[in-house]
């Protein structure tokens, strides 16, 4: 298929606040060996692409340099030994970058078919956030029927999918909140209590219950309280460090209750790690999507080309879920 030489796409024209997003004309992606061209109808907008505007998370050297880490949309070109995909199949895709465009590329395995009854705007708010928990609160975290599970920032777009994802598989289901509007819809998730870690001491009651996994995001000053709130063979899995990277912690502890602390991130692991994610959402999550059970929250929606909104909007406190970008006019 014959592709425009240009295209549409926003740009950090420098580090900074929202306002240094820019529109700009760059080069249609060409797809290498096995790769695919999606033309988005919707991006999804992330805290990494915060983070990369702020000068604070790099890409990976052969990503793009355009922020987007996920989106959905048409298959449009297969590059050499592409079998998955054929062009005019509809996918969603966890991207190495470049989804703040009207085309992006990545490896044939990051995509998947949109789940049945999702519509593309839902499915560009999927990759990101179920690549992320899956990986990390079932396949890293193992988390099991019938275990604790908490998670903090229950109402961001990791939090919804991982509440859901964990009530789904049986767990006991608990989360920190910051406002008392969302206390009620993280319950409505699955959520068995939502502490509003603005007034209620979640650290002392999570301890008094003993978690078996923790899912965090925050860091510094909730590394110690995360620890102590874990029971015995307890896993607290550490995504993200929102409030700092350090904190003092008693090692002795993580010996004599068997404790363990692990963590990832996922832009920079291989394409074959993130073809084995993708395999098992596929096989697991998938059917849980289109079963009801697990579902995308929207928050809000913006313009491409207001992508400078759509930032001000998740660095905001009172958004729920995830936030979108309509490529496609």
């Amino acid at each position: 298929m014959s592709l425009s030489n240009a295209m549409l796409a926003m740009e950090i024209s420098s580090h900074g606040g929202p306002d240094v997003l820019y529109p700009c004309s760059v080069p249609v992606p060409v797809p290498g060996h096995g790769q695919i061209v999606i033309r988005l109808a919707y991006a999804g907008v992330n805290r990494p692409d915060v983070l990369q505007r702020q000068g604070l998370y790099a890409p990976p050297p052969t990503a793009s340099r355009l922020p987007g880490l996920e989106g959905s949309g048409t298959v449009v070109e297969t590059g050499p030994g592409v079998t998955r995909w054929k062009i005019g199949d509809q996918v969603c895709a966890l991207l190495p970058g470049g989804g703040y465009a009207e085309y992006a590329a990545c490896h044939e395995s990051h995509a998947l078919r949109v789940p049945r009854g999702l519509s593309l705007r839902e499915a560009a708010a999927l990759p990101e956030a179920a690549f992320t928990v899956w990986s990390n609160v079932v396949m890293r975290g193992g988390l099991r029927a019938g275990e604790k599970f908490l998670v903090h920032g229950g109402s961001s777009g990791i939090g919804t999918m991982a509440i859901q994802v964990a009530a789904a598989l049986g767990a006991r289901v608990f989360t920190t909140v910051g406002a008392p509007e969302k206390q009620a819809v993280v319950r409505g998730l699955g959520a068995e209590q939502a502490w509003n870690y603005r007034a209620d001491p979640w650290g002392s009651d999570a301890k008094k219950l003993g978690m078996d996994l923790i899912l965090c995001m925050v860091g510094g000053p909730y590394i110690q309280p995360n620890l102590a709130a874990l029971a015995d063979d307890g896993r607290l899995v550490q995504i993200a460090f929102t409030l700092g990277a350090k904190a003092e912690v008693n090692f002795s502890e993580l010996m004599m209750r068997r404790l363990t602390f692990t963590g990832s991130t996922l832009r920079p692991q291989s394409d074959l790690a993130k073809g084995r994610i993708a395999a098992e959402l596929e096989t697991h999550l998938w059917p849980l999507i289109e079963a009801g059970k697990v579902r995308v929250l929207i928050d809000s929606e913006f313009p491409l080309t207001q992508a400078p909104a759509a930032h001000w909007r998740i660095e905001a406190p009172g958004h729920i879920g995830k936030i979108v970008m309509k490529v496609e006019e």
